[in-house]
């Protein structure tokens, strides 16, 4: 008999920030996706252990503009919302015109045109739409000043109309924070249960003081009375050691038959404070007691498993976690992603491939801040790169290539983190000479890119690297936990070994964040020149691992 068990996480790899409605019978659920194209991944699911992607809210359809720079910058930090018939998501995207709203009918798509909110400040922008039908945005950015003088960061609300998208009447400030010594709240959620009015917000910043608080009032506009039990979920009283980390923004969802349950980000580390995973979306049942939400009843803590709602549908039987991809479909996966909005046509699918084009960026060119104005921000400065998030501690990534490179293009699979952290494992040719070669890309910033002032430098490192004349070679990359091993060959049964053991922390540094999560893609470039010249990928495989069935010398 299968047991009838909700396995956190729910959504596994970097799928952050989630937010959650219902329609119905149905969830949905959407994450941030940062820089990468499409964007906002849009999740289903029946009863709530069984997540499978339908759609993106922002794509080609709609006008989704992103820019391929930092890999942390872009769209974060989405609310859906379903009211009378209609999806709503309100979103911040950092590379255009900042906050909007988008509507749609069928979460899957298509989403409207974006309708820019200019009068609404601050990121992590929330939707509440109350009993008499009117919406309402929650968000952040107002100053509390106390009567002692102290100032924190507020929370505000105003009405929207929803028939001319703009805010009107007064902005209300309703509440600033839990702790006095807690920073950065955010994630602001309002929800009505029993006549209250509940406001669930993070508190602590998205790493490893990360924290979910509440807080209550009779009055939508009133001010909120603190939850005496804040913070209402966190792991960081669990220790630097404990397996998950980071948890908090959360966002709460009924049932049909009344029970309660939070979505939420967590992050599983490895080799100490190191997310190569990135944050990932877990969820907790929730009870109420006195009027007041208690998060996973019992323990106070994220669980890795919890008995499923049997009021709901049936927990299905997991799927074997393995894909390859033939390439024989006429549109790319749901599952693959692009680095910045598309300007320019630097990939085809025909006669079972993937052909990427040898544009002249480099994947690997320096970062720049928010601010500067520079050749760099167009969108016809792209990325010829096409990759999927990693999902797993230990994974298998391979590819079969054909690719002749002239002299300084490149193509291969690349290693993605922000702030320009790589492994390039690429064919290369230099003085004339054709190379497989592994590089290690890493990047020392002085502040965070929004900054004023914010400058990076790069250095590239060449790891290891082997004569190779063939056309066609299978490049594989093994992860086990923060070790990656890289291999080659004609044949994927019998791949030789370039590299053991690679440390992938290096591209992990605490200065670039817990943001995002690895990114795995198959990539060309001229590197600064024009090219004609374009690689073509048969296939790509990528392979949930056990330790056993990694190499005995991958396993430290």
């Amino acid at each position: 008999m299968n047991e009838q068990k909700i396995k956190n996480p729910i959504i596994p790899g970097f799928y952050p920030d989630p937010s959650i409605c219902r329609a119905g019978d149905d969830f949905y659920l959407v994450c941030s996706s940062f820089e990468l194209f499409p964007g906002i991944p849009v999740f289903h699911s029946r009863n709530l252990a069984d997540w499978e992607q339908i759609g993106y809210v922002m794509d080609e359809y709609n006008g989704f503009n992103v820019v391929a720079n930092t890999y942390n910058g872009g769209v974060m930090a989405p609310t859906i919302r379903y009211h009378d018939g209609l999806f709503y998501v309100i979103n911040m995207n950092f590379s255009d015109k900042g906050n909007y709203i988008v509507t749609a009918k069928n979460p899957a798509g298509p989403w409207s045109q974006p309708i820019w909110l200019t009068d609404v400040q601050g990121l992590d922008a929330s939707l509440f739409f109350d009993d008499d039908g009117k919406a309402y945005i929650v968000g952040l950015g107002q100053v509390v000043e106390r009567p002692d003088g102290s100032k924190d960061n507020g929370i505000w609300l105003r009405e929207l109309d929803l028939r001319n998208m703009q805010l009107v009447g007064e902005t209300s400030v309703i509440w600033d924070s839990a702790l006095r010594v807690g920073k950065f709240p955010e994630s602001p959620h309002i929800y009505k249960v029993n006549g209250w009015y509940h406001l669930v917000i993070a508190e602590g910043g998205t790493e490893y003081y990360h924290s979910v608080v509440t807080a209550r009032s009779r009055e939508l506009r009133g001010w909120y009375e603190g939850n005496p039990g804040n913070p209402v979920m966190s792991h960081r009283q669990l220790g630097r050691r404990y397996p998950l980390h980071n948890i908090g923004h959360a966002d709460l969802v009924e049932t049909p038959s009344g029970k309660w349950y939070a979505v939420m980000l967590g992050s599983r580390p490895v080799a100490g404070l190191h997310y190569n995973l990135g944050r990932e979306t877990f969820l907790c049942p929730v009870a109420w007691e006195e009027d007041w939400p208690i998060f996973s009843p019992g323990t106070g803590k994220i669980e890795w498993e919890y008995d499923a709602d049997t009021n709901l549908p049936p927990v299905g039987v997991k799927k074997k976690e393995q894909s390859r991809d033939g390439f024989d479909q006429p549109k790319l996966g749901l599952e693959w992603s692009l680095w910045g909005t598309p300007g320019a046509n630097f990939w085809t699918l025909a006669n079972s491939r993937l052909k990427l084009k040898c544009l002249p960026r480099g994947i690997s060119e320096p970062v720049h801040g928010y601010n500067e104005v520079d050749v760099r921000w167009q969108r016809e400065h792209n990325i010829s790169l096409v990759g999927r998030r990693q999902l797993h501690r230990q994974f298998a990534a391979a590819c079969k290539m054909s690719f002749t490179p002239a002299e300084g293009e490149t193509a291969g699979i690349a290693v993605i983190q922000a702030m320009n952290h790589q492994f390039r494992f690429e064919r290369a040719c230099e003085a004339c000479v054709q190379l497989l070669r592994l590089v290690l890309v890493t990047t020392e910033t002085n502040t965070h890119a929004h900054l004023p002032g914010f400058r990076a430098e790069t250095s590239e490192s060449v790891v290891a690297q082997v004569p190779w004349e063939n056309d066609e070679i299978v490049l594989r990359v093994t992860g086990n936990e923060q070790w990656y091993s890289f291999f080659y060959g004609t044949n994927e049964d019998s791949l030789a070994l370039l590299y053991e053991n690679a440390d992938s922390t290096l591209l992990n540094p605490a200065s670039i964040g817990t943001f995002t999560g690895m990114l795995l893609g198959m990539f060309a470039s001229g590197n600064g020149r024009e090219s004609n010249n374009q690689a073509d990928f048969d296939w790509f495989q990528y392979d949930v691992l056990l330790p056993s069935s990694l190499p005995q010398s991958e396993g430290r």
